[in-house]
Formats: structure tokens, C-alpha cells, sequence
């Protein structure tokens, strides 16, 4: 039984390598290729500066808060129960906002993945839109992404369609990439690059986003 199972399994395989054969492939770099267009360095600039004003913001009212519970620890042995109960309310009160504007900035679905689609995904769009159309036109069945993917290990230069996509966008291929804040001095970036199309990886850790006490 087993061995008319192997004989039926390579069979299946001999007859599926023809079809394999005659489909064709490519792959992308989708870094290099926003890298490239200028909309995409200027649409992450301005996404920046929201994080930059929003990150001072969380730290401004965190400061307000270590400011209100030093003082009432300096003071809470003169007042009586009344007022410590209710300056330990105040504090826990601006806590609680605190927490709430975080997650309202840096949450799930908050302003900087609203910010993100409304800025950087018309031009992902636009990429995956030329992706699409040169895919169709030169009959590949499949277009993978080698931006940073564990899953491409050697990809042949001739079948990588990068500069197609650019050049269908109307850029120069081989052009000195657009300055983004790739280049800019060391700092936590504000955007995962593209690696989904749909939701742009809102579920990425935030943690480095939030403010320091």
C-alpha cells in the first residue's frame, strides 16, 4: 500500500514540473523602490514631525505628573486626610489621561496608524499598483518581495523588476535614493517600511514610543 502511494506521489510531482516550468517569476525590492520616490521621503518626514510633537506632548504631561507627586509627597505629612485623598485622586486622574492620550496617539488604530495610511499608503499604493500592472504585462505568476524577507535567499538579478517599477512610475532607475529618515542620525523609526498593503503591520510593538519617566 505504501509503495503504490510513493509511485502515486511522484507521479503527481513529474506531471506538475512541466506546469512549474512555464511560470514565470520575479522579485522586488520595495525598500529600494520608495526609497527612490521623493513623495514617499516627504510623506515619512511629515509623519515624523506628528510623532516628534506627539512624544513631546506625552513627556510634557509626564513631567506635570512627577511635579504634582513630588510636592505632595513633600507636603502629605501637613495635610489632613481629606486633602491627601484628594491630591492622590489628581494625580491618579492625570495618570489615567495620560495612559488614555497614549493609546488615543501610539494604540492600535490610534492617530499614528491613521496618519500613517493617509500619508504613506497612497504612495505603497502607487508601487504595488505598478507591481501589478508590469506583472501582468510580462505574464508573471508570481512577484515576491526581497526587502529584508528571511523567506528569499538568492534572488537573480535579471529577474528583479525593481527598476521596471520605478521607471513605470516615472522615476530614474539607479538615481541617488530620496533622503528619508533612513538617513537622518539615529533615531526610533515611525514606520515598519511595507510589508503589508492592507493594515500597514499595525500591530508592531510601540513600546519604544511611549514616554520615558
Amino acid at each position: 500500500m505504501k509503495t503504490r502511494i510513493l509511485i502515486l506521489l511522484s507521479a503527481l510531482m513529474l506531471s506538475a514540473m512541466p506546469m512549474a516550468a512555464q511560470q514565470k517569476f520575479a522579485c522586488v525590492n520595495t525598500d529600494y523602490v520608495l526609497r527612490s520616490v521623493p513623495d514617499y521621503a516627504n510623506a515619512q518626514k511629515r509623519l515624523d514631525k506628528y510623532v516628534t510633537d506627539w512624544q513631546k506632548e506625552l513627556s510634557d504631561k509626564q513631567a506635570e505628573i512627577e511635579v504634582m507627586r513630588a510636592e505632595y509627597e513633600q507636603e502629605s505629612y501637613l495635610l489632613p486626610d481629606n486633602l491627601k485623598t484628594r491630591r492622590q485622586e489628581e494625580i491618579k486622574s492625570r495618570e489615567q489621561s495620560l495612559r488614555n492620550l497614549q493609546q488615543q496617539r501610539f494604540g492600535p488604530g490610534g492617530d499614528l496608524d491613521k496618519k500613517r495610511a493617509e500619508l504613506l499608503k497612497p504612495v505603497q499604493d502607487r508601487v504595488y499598483a505598478a507591481i501589478e500592472r508590469i506583472a501582468q504585462e510580462k505574464n508573471y505568476a508570481f512577484v515576491f518581495d526581497k526587502a529584508g524577507s528571511p523567506a528569499v535567499l538568492f534572488a537573480n538579478k535579471k529577474y528583479d523588476i525593481s527598476d521596471d517599477v520605478l521607471q513605470s512610475l516615472g522615476y530614474k532607475p539607479g538615481a541617488s535614493p530620496a533622503p528619508d529618515a533612513t538617513d537622518e542620525p539615529k533615531k526610533k523609526p515611525t514606520n515598519p517600511e511595507m510589508r503589508q498593503r492592507d493594515d500597514l503591520r499595525p500591530g508592531r510593538d510601540r513600546s519604544d514610543l511611549k514616554p520615558k519617566k
